[in-house]
């Protein structure tokens, strides 16, 4: 121990040194402490984890460039060579053995060894820190919150954000890390925009990420979606859409809606900026490189194409596959249907969305505000109503208003597009539409029934359409699909 100490008291020659192995002791100290307290479960704040895996790190890099830093201003400011300073505060006989048997440079090359240890795990624990989804939706708190809400509850919840925003290899890796850095400044000195732009020109191709769980050549092929939606009214009556979904077909790749990503040819297209709202030129290429070319004819001056084309993948449809914020109409209308809103309180379609689309001051007034003004509805009005029913749905909408409101982030009723759909000439019709033609004039197909059949369209009854189709029809096939899909729905 006495030689521990003596070694340490060598390198103490001036304030800087001095400095620097204290900042080293305590950092690799509070290192230690801290990691024991995160591996049992004392914390898991991600402020804690800025601390532990980036902070003290620094500060243990930091003491340890100060050490040789002081030795190099006290042989300035003293004149004397790096011999001379060595026999001041190391015996002569530590010097003068050298490599074999001096304590000096057995000691040197431990406490060197554990500072690469040190360095190294700190490093893996840190990158691996780094790699959680808690780190990328914490540390940033004000600024993630919003996309870290939505993906809480989304499908990919248990998928790590690096899986999609990260490539492989190495370069990925620096780059990724890099961005971050350029993140954490904009962060600190409040240079990011409000709500944060979708990084889509970072995004990896979906043959990297999507393709690694959804296997493309298991074809899905039709599927049968209930879309639900009330009407306003004292009953809040239910109305059913019923869509048979032409996803894909086994037996012809070149039908359905995945046929865009099929392997037996190519969709590129380009667009006026990172939106990918409007688009300027689409090529659909066979195996061969052959194929026509749809240009935007409601563009203003000449087209140019051929620049900055991109291979259609699965984000261009699906580009809300996580972070999904939610319409309120279609928010009520789901909470009706899961029992979160009960569907016997007269107008609660109309009440939901009236105090949901609202504006309030801030957050905390909003949520105050959706239960006073329900509460204070079925308080005036004489409807035969339960208390729990009414409390029911106060809570599923402030549950509904914290999900989709930030105002922190000018996050408002969904300000990103989701190209699932058409909603809006959105989605589908970006593509589909009359004004992308070809040298023929010829539009792009953009019929209702290219990528769905409409069995039922704001329908009393969810299945009222099957007793329109005959049992003694040439598609008996297709009948008993529908009706075992609709079993599945709770017919």
């Amino acid at each position: 121990m006495n030689r521990i100490l003596n070694f340490i008291r060598g390198l103490l020659v001036n304030r800087i040194s001095k400095f620097g192995v204290v900042l080293v002791t305590s950092a690799f100290i509070s290192f230690i402490v801290l990691e024991f307290f995160s591996l049992v479960g004392i914390y898991t704040n991600a402020y804690f984890g800025l601390i532990t895996y980036l902070l003290l790190p620094g500060l243990f890099l930091f003491g340890l460039l100060l050490i040789p830093l002081g030795w190099w201003r006290h042989k300035v400011t003293s004149g004397e060579n790096m011999a001379a300073l060595l026999a001041d505060s190391f015996s002569t006989e530590d010097i003068q053995k050298r490599w074999r048997g001096s304590n000096l440079f057995v000691w040197l090359m431990i406490f060197t060894f554990i500072n690469i240890l040190f360095i190294v795990g700190a490093s893996v624990r840190t990158l691996h820190f780094m790699d959680s989804a808690y780190f990328c939706g914490n540390a940033c708190h004000s600024v993630m919150h919003p996309e870290w809400i939505v993906y809480q509850e989304s499908p990919h919840a248990r998928v790590p954000c690096v899986e999609c925003h990260v490539g492989e290899g190495m370069g990925a890796l620096v780059d990724s890390k890099l961005n971050g850095v350029r993140q954490m400044f904009s962060a600190t000195f409040d240079l990011y925009e409000r709500p944060i732009p979708t990084p889509v020109h970072r995004l990896r191709p979906s043959r990297e990420t999507c393709e690694k769980c959804h296997w493309p050549d298991q074809f899905y092929g039709n599927r049968i979606i209930r879309i639900t939606h009330y009407l306003p009214d004292s009953s809040n009556t239910p109305e059913y859409t019923t869509l048979a979904m032409k996803i894909d077909n086994e037996k012809d790749r070149n039908a359905g809606i995945h046929w865009h990503i099929s392997r037996d040819h190519r969709v590129l297209y380009s667009s006026k900026d990172d939106a990918r709202e409007e688009m300027v030129e689409i090529r659909v290429e066979d195996g061969q490189g052959a194929g026509r070319i749809y240009t935007n004819r409601r563009l203003k001056g000449p087209v140019e194409t051929g620049k900055g084309l991109r291979e259609m993948d699965c984000v261009d449809c699906h580009n809300r596959a996580t972070h999904r914020y939610e319409d309120p109409s279609k928010a009520v209308d789901m909470a009706i249907v899961h029992g979160d809103i009960p569907a016997e309180l007269p107008f609660i379609k109309r009440e939901a969305l009236a105090v949901l689309t609202a504006n309030y001051p801030d957050k905390s007034a909003g949520l105050t505000g959706i239960g006073q003004r329900l509460e204070g509805y079925y308080t005036a009005v004489e409807f035969p109503t339960s208390p729990g029913d009414v409390e029911q749905a106060i809570v599923a909408c402030q549950k509904i208003y914290k999900r989709n409101i930030h105002p922190l982030m000018n996050v408002n009723w969904n300000p990103y597009p989701d190209y699932i759909g058409h909603q809006h000439d959105g989605g589908c019709f970006r593509c589909h539409n009359e004004d992308l033609v070809d040298e023929s004039g010829n539009h792009i197909p953009y019929d209702c029934t290219t990528c769905h059949s409409i069995l039922a369209w704001d329908s009393p009854d969810a299945f009222q359409f099957l007793q329109a189709v005959d049992s003694t029809t040439t598609d008996l096939h297709l009948h008993q699909y529908l009706q075992r899909e609709f079993m599945k729905l709770g017919k």
